[in-house]
């Protein structure tokens, strides 16, 4: 999957990781994230897909942005949708949806709030966030504990899907422990940005980690000319 840009946009009265899909879901740019939702539910033919993992290489390659992204287009669509900010190391949905951060995804799994009370509704219609709670010391303990898939299940009783922010993959073990728990993974890289052994790396890392990988998106493209493309390519 390319996700490509002439340049790029800001929208006004929103944060640095804008949701563009819910300001501008007429722009090519929500047009794309919306080809990549298609291709992801391709990927489920003969399954049922209730749960997608987000995460990248390495920092700052718009993995954040991806996953909000691919929430709103999915909730557009009509699907009840819950958007969790797995990422315990650098959290940012409570940022983009304009939460609190009180409590979430770590006062849940530590049994200090309960699930309904860890879920915050978001300005768009079918469209609920988790995020991240108060950062805890021992991220990666929480992510592989048997709350998590607690959660997951009373998930599935309340939404169609559950699309999760994670860490990156070299970064930290964090993604590693959450992605066989969820049916597929999109890995974000950058281009220019991401090198290529990296990105192979982090491949590995996610089929050792018995991860169902849906496909790469590559991010930040520069387009060269004025004409609008995108091609899409799976693992």
């Amino acid at each position: 999957m390319v996700l490509k840009r002439k340049k790029k946009q800001t929208v006004k009265g929103t944060t640095s990781r804008h949701l563009i899909t819910d300001k501008l879901p007429k722009s090519p740019i929500s047009e794309q994230y919306r080809t990549i939702r298609t291709n992801i539910q391709f990927s489920f033919v003969d399954t049922e897909m209730r749960s997608i993992m987000v995460t990248s290489s390495g920092p700052a390659e718009g993995k954040s942005t991806t996953a909000c992204n691919l929430a709103v287009v999915f909730a557009q669509q009509g699907k009840q949708v819950l958007f969790v900010d797995a990422d315990l190391r650098k959290p940012t949905a409570h940022y983009t949806f304009q939460q609190d951060n009180f409590k979430g995804l770590t006062t849940f799994l530590t049994r200090q709030s309960e699930f309904k009370d860890s879920i915050g509704a978001t300005k768009i219609a079918n469209l609920d966030v988790m995020t991240s709670g108060p950062i805890p010391p021992n991220p990666a303990e929480l992510l592989s504990s048997r709350a998590m898939e607690d959660l997951l299940a009373k998930a599935y009783e309340e939404y169609d899907i559950v699309i999760f922010d994670t860490p990156p993959v070299l970064a930290v073990t964090d993604a590693q422990l959450l992605a066989n728990q969820c049916d597929g993974t999109v890995l974000v890289v950058a281009s220019g940005t991401t090198e290529k052994e990296n990105a192979e790396k982090a491949k590995e890392m996610l089929d050792s980690a018995k991860a169902k990988l849906l496909g790469v998106v590559l991010n930040m493209k520069k387009q060269k000319d004025s004409s609008y493309y995108y091609y899409y390519g799976g693992k």
